[in-house]
């Protein structure tokens, strides 16, 4: 049976790593989880697709939806915590309203999407995926060709790729001051990537 555990590690770790409220959910696993604004509750992507909101103090489902198709991978929130990303297998990153969980921005791939973060500087996000591992050919992981790719936030359109890794990436993260980010992969390395300064000057033609 799937459950969300909320675990104090103020002062120190509880005993046995046992947390203080387990929070039954659906039928569905839990796949990523992140806290909302000011820790007052917890957002859950779910292995179907479904998105919900629980009350940190009471275990209560606030709100529950289903934007996603397929399994949520991840879920990345935004430097002020107003906004969070998705990333699920149904091929797309989705961006959502913290509070109110109400659906924003679809930013649309051809691959399943493993990892998507939002820019702490710019209206950008970058996502990471690819074909599962047993469907990626020999000759594919060789060259490099796995890519990071980057959208404009509002525009949803995408406007860059960094290739590199020689397999599915499985996580990305924006640096705090938004110089640089990192990507882990399948292939077991993680790059870090510094910004050209023609990034810093780039503007977005709609």
């Amino acid at each position: 049976k799937c459950w969300l555990g909320v675990a104090d590690f103020a002062p120190f770790p509880p005993e046995n790593n046992e947390p203080y409220m387990k929070i039954p959910c659906s039928d569905s696993k839990i796949t990523s989880a992140v806290w909302g604004p000011l820790g007052e509750f917890i957002i859950a992507g779910h292995e179907n697709g479904e998105l919900n909101q629980f009350s940190a103090k009471s275990g209560e489902q606030l709100s529950n939806i289903k934007e996603h198709t397929k399994q949520i991978n991840d879920i990345q929130t935004s430097r002020d915590m107003t906004m969070f990303i998705t990333a699920s297998k149904d091929n797309t990153a989705k961006l959502f309203d913290c509070t109110s969980l109400e659906h924003l921005k679809t930013f649309r791939t051809e691959r399943p999407v493993n990892s998507a973060a939002l820019s702490p500087i710019f209206d950008h996000v970058v996502l990471g995926g690819g074909q599962e591992a047993m469907d990626v050919t020999t000759t594919s992981t060789r060259i490099g060709k796995f890519e990071a790719r980057f959208f404009h936030l509002a525009f949803e359109e995408e406007f860059g790729r960094v290739k590199g890794h020689f397999g599915p990436i499985n996580s990305v993260a924006f640096h705090p001051d938004g110089k640089s980010y990192s990507s882990g992969g399948e292939d077991g390395y993680v790059r870090i990537h510094y910004f050209d300064p023609q990034y810093f000057e780039f503007e977005f033609e709609a």
